[in-house]
């Protein structure tokens, strides 16, 4: 019986907080994002601007082609 501790000894095993809150907190110590200045996924901008260029691309070799088809 030399071993046993006090039940008031015994220090509360402190809790893991949840990924919610400490992505909460990572997010909070972030500074602002500057207006206009930041696309936030960046995937989505590599699509965006793929998708952009390919249609300006293709409005370009269109007017090509119906020139060529006019002089002929």
């Amino acid at each position: 019986m030399g071993d046993q501790t006090m039940p008031e000894t015994v220090m509360p095993r402190r809790k893991r907080k949840t990924l919610e809150e400490r992505i909460a907190e990572r997010q909070a110590k972030l500074p602002p994002l500057d207006e206009g200045k930041h696309f936030e996924h960046g995937p989505a901008k590599f699509v965006f601007v793929f998708l952009i260029g390919f249609v300006v691309l293709l409005h370009l070799v269109g007017l090509v082609v119906l020139m060529i088809m006019d002089l002929q």
